[in-house]
Order: structure tokens, then C-alpha cells, then sequence
């Protein structure tokens, strides 16, 4: 049995003297020291006793040694959990508690606040930093791999075992780990790289984050199975990505990075000339965004839909018509149907109604939740997603919306109850209900609606000063709303769709 995932990326590996990345000051990141770098750190991860099966959980920043912990846990036979920068010490002793992981790798400036946190944990606490040089250190585990060989016997791992756990957002309780398995992530690489025509001869500008499925599988994993090259850039910047423009044929981003883009003045047809392909997705795209930017440029952006549990479900085409406010028609291989949310009825084309999937693309369950795999998946194998939507005659996807209150911003998962449990928190606070509200830059924006008890007094600026030493930033409100008292039903459930639709305008 071969090691699934990265046998795959091995087998389509141009020469090792083939760009894989260009990096900050003209440095180069060839395809062999992807083989070289992954080798070292999969030797530091069997040293320290990882195992197969094990998890290596990661919170570091973007860089390209911290995308080579992702290959070196494949190749060690490990299951790689990737956490977003953003998170506290509070949220990571969450993950690491629930994902017991052997490992734990974070940034060297974090290691005092997060030491303990990984002893209460069980796992062994590494660190790492940019690598800029072999001269200088950039934490511990990077001083163990410059000292260790690079070459690594890959662990055998087949298609079914373990690759990595991505923690995805409910609108109750706590995350969800989501259990890839090597050919969930191994077919929609090939699938993608098929679909959307990467070849040797693609550069894509890389400016996502890679602790997210976007920028970790789609893009990274796509590049690797058509042996392509990335401008492998820290983050969005839009003066940056018009910069490196030029030099790359096709772009991944969430919908911000193309109103930030559009508000760029050398956004022209001249400078996207040369450009092959755009694509939008982790949150929904605006269909004024979609036109204005193919008025500017000439190319229409490439909308497609995926989630943490299933990566991609489908896609617009590449050739033929990208239809504003869909999402194309399923990939090949992923099966999509509508179905009635109270009996599980499949819907006809038209209406809408509940989006289930089923494919190779289809995750494993959530981690150490039997239960709410059971609640979420059919006896046939298809996936309730929780999001509505409904096809068309042409057979393209709409997505109309959630069936849960999950709000999507900036590509990122922010579930109400842990932003309303923070807000509740707070002396003189009644009640809170968090809202997700259209917003042009980021898709939605978290939107706060709090009621105080009788006599308190309290401003905006008092519940952010609270909640930003408590949530991650993207979980801020960008607005907080003060009201008498919260919509409900005869039953006591507050009406959250009536929210929506009272504060609709408020980011316009």
C-alpha cells in the first residue's frame, strides 16, 4: 500500500529544478526541495514519536515551510489540523483538547501563552517561524529538520485512512472536526486540476491563507497535481497581488479580494490580458461584483462551491457560461440533489430546497461525533449540507441559502452561539442574538443585536472591547445594535430571519 496522497503529487512532479514557488527577495522553491524540506520535517515528526493516525495540530503563519508541515505530516502518515492564526489560547485549548493531537507547532512568539495549553493537551509543543535562512533560527522544529537527512520512506496510507481533520463552524454548540481522508483530498485535486485546465504552465497567485480548505487543498493541491508553480505571497494585498500580476496566469480568492480589487485604479483590461482564469468562492459572490469586474477586466469570474466537508461539490465552467449568482453544475464524479427539508424528499429541478452531496469528495464524519455524522449523512451515502438552494434549466446550482444561521464572512465560519455566549457575558446585557447581514467586502457581516437590562448603559465600543480579548477578530461584530427586545414566535424562538431583514441595509 503506497502513501495515497502524496504518491499522487509524487507521480506528477515535474524535475526537481522545476519552480513550485517564487517567494519574497527572488527566492526560488523548486520541486525538489518540496521532496527535500517535506523529508526533513516527516523525519522530525516520526523522532518526536508521531505515529500513523496521530495528529500534528499547526497554528503558525503563512509560509512556505509551515505548507511543508502539511506535506510531512501526509508522508509520517499523521493527520494534519491546521488552525487559523486568529485563534486565542482559549479557542486553541478547544481543538488540541478535542483533537488530542502528538504534536503541537505554533508560531515562537506564542509559545509562552500557549505552552500550557499543549501539556493539558498531551502533545509535545514545537515551534516555527518564517524560515528566511539556515543561519538563523526560526524555532525549534525548524532546528531539528536543518539537522535531519532529506530523504523519508513515506508510511503507507491508502485511500480510506486519515489525512487531515479541518475544524468547521455549527450554529450550536462547539466546532466540528471534519475527517478528510487521502482520496477526499487526492480526487478533487485531479478533478480541479482537470476542470479548471492547470497545466506545467500555470503560475497562480497564491495570497489565501493555508489554514483554511481554500488555500490549503484547493489551491495548494490543485498546483501540485498538474506540476504547476505558485508567486507564494503572505496575504491579500491588492497593491501587491496588481504588482505580481504579470507574472502569474490564474488567481484564487474570496469575494474581498475582487471588490478590494476593483477598487485598485490598474485593475484594466490591459493589465489582465494575459491572465487564464479568475476564481471566486468560500463565500458567496455578489452579482454586481461578477458584472463590474467583468466590464473592468474582460474575464468572468469562475464561481464554484465547496464546503470544509466535502471540498468542491461544483464548479461554473471554464468554458461556456459563468452565470452570476450560481455556482455551476456538479464535477465530475460529485453527485448533487435537492431534497425536501422536512422528509428528505428528492425536490424537481425549480424548487428549492436542501443541498445534499455525495462523491469521492466526501468527508469521513466529524472526529469522535458518531452521532452528528449519523444526524448528517442519508443510509446512501449523500451529505446534508445545510445549505438550500436550487438548480435551473441549464442544470446550474443557486445557492439561496443556509438552512442553519452560520454566517460566512470573508470566507470564514463564524457560528452565533459562541459570539452571543461572549456578549451574554458582559454585566448589564440582557440578552444577544448575532446575525450574519449582506456586506459588499466580505459577503456577510457578523451583526450584534443586544439588549440591555433596565438601567445599564453601555455603547458599541464597550461589547467590542469585551469580545476582542475573547474571539478571533473575523468573529468581531462589525456592528453592534441596541434593542428593546429580540423577534420571537409563540414558542419563544427568536426570529432571527426577521432580523435579517429589518437590519438588510445596514451595511450599504
Amino acid at each position: 500500500m503506497a502513501n495515497h496522497l502524496f504518491g499522487q503529487i509524487r507521480d506528477r512532479m515535474p524535475g526537481r529544478d522545476a519552480v513550485f514557488a517564487a517567494l519574497d527577495a527572488g527566492r526560488r522553491y523548486t520541486y525538489g526541495d518540496v521532496l527535500d524540506v517535506s523529508a526533513r520535517f516527516a523525519n522530525v515528526f516520526v523522532d518526536l514519536g508521531v505515529k500513523p493516525g496521530d495528529r500534528i495540530a499547526v497554528q503558525v503563519e503563512k509560509s512556505i515551510e509551515a505548507l511543508m508541515l502539511y506535506l510531512a505530516a501526509v508522508r509520517a502518515g499523521a493527520v494534519f489540523l491546521p488552525l487559523n492564526v486568529a485563534y486565542t489560547p482559549a479557542e486553541i485549548a478547544y481543538f488540541t483538547g478535542d483533537a488530542e493531537p502528538a504534536v503541537f507547532v505554533c508560531d515562537p512568539g506564542k509559545a509562552g501563552a500557549l505552552g500550557d495549553v499543549a501539556a493539558k493537551a498531551g502533545a509535545k509543543l514545537e515551534t516555527l517561524g518564517v524560515w528566511h535562512s539556515p543561519d538563523v533560527s526560526a524555532g525549534t522544529l525548524s532546528d531539528r529538520a536543518l539537522a535531519a537527512p532529506a530523504v523519508f520512506d513515506d508510511v503507507p496510507r491508502g485511500p480510506d485512512d486519515l489525512a487531515a481533520i479541518l475544524y468547521t463552524s455549527g450554529t450550536t454548540g462547539r466546532s466540528k472536526g471534519a475527517m478528510l481522508s487521502h482520496e477526499n483530498l487526492a480526487s478533487n485535486a485531479r478533478v480541479l486540476a482537470e476542470a479548471w485546465r492547470f497545466t506545467r504552465e500555470d503560475v497562480l497567485l497564491h495570497a489565501l491563507p493555508i489554514f483554511h480548505t481554500h488555500g490549503l487543498f484547493v489551491a495548494t493541491n490543485t498546483i501540485l497535481f498538474a506540476g504547476a508553480s505558485m508567486l507564494f505571497r503572505p496575504k491579500f494585498d491588492a497593491d501587491d497581488v496588481m504588482r505580481l500580476l504579470p507574472q502569474a496566469t490564474a488567481l484564487m480568492g474570496v469575494p474581498t479580494f475582487y471588490t478590494r480589487l476593483l477598487q485598485h485604479p490598474g485593475l484594466t483590461r490591459e493589465a489582465t490580458a494575459h491572465m487564464r482564469l479568475f476564481v471566486s468562492g468560500s463565500a458567496p459572490l455578489l452579482a454586481e461584483t461578477h458584472a463590474e469586474f467583468e466590464r473592468r477586466t474582460g474575464h468572468a469570474i469562475l464561481e464554484r462551491y465547496g464546503m470544509t466537508e466535502t471540498n468542491m461539490n461544483a464548479s461554473n465552467p471554464y468554458e461556456g457560461p459563468r452565470v452570476a449568482g450560481t455556482v455551476g453544475s456538479p464535477l465530475p464524479g460529485v453527485e448533487i440533489r435537492i431534497t425536501d427539508p422536512a422528509s428528505g424528499a428528492v425536490l424537481p429541478q425549480g424548487e428549492v430546497g436542501m443541498i445534499e452531496v455525495r462523491g469521492p469528495n466526501v468527508f469521513r464524519g466529524y472526529w469522535r461525533m458518531p452521532e452528528k455524522t449519523a444526524e448528517e449523512m442519508r443510509a446512501d451515502g449523500f451529505f446534508i449540507t445545510g445549505d438550500l438552494g436550487s438548480f435551473d434549466e441549464a442544470g446550474y446550482l443557486s445557492i439561496s441559502g443556509r438552512g442553519k444561521d452560520l454566517i460566512i464572512t470573508g470566507g470564514f465560519n463564524v457560528y452565533p452561539k459562541e459570539v452571543e455566549a461572549e456578549i451574554d457575558l458582559i454585566e448589564g446585557v440582557a440578552e444577544s442574538a448575532v446575525i450574519g447581514l449582506p456586506h459588499k467586502d466580505f459577503g456577510e457581516g457578523v451583526t450584534a443585536v443586544v439588549v440591555l437590562k433596565p438601567g445599564a448603559m453601555m455603547g458599541e465600543a464597550d461589547v467590542l472591547a469585551h469580545l476582542g480579548t475573547r474571539l478571533a477578530k473575523f468573529k468581531l461584530p462589525k456592528r453592534v445594535i441596541f434593542a428593546d427586545d429580540l423577534p420571537r414566535n409563540t414558542m419563544g424562538k427568536v426570529q432571527k430571519a426577521a432580523m435579517r431583514q429589518a437590519h438588510a441595509g445596514l451595511y450599504d
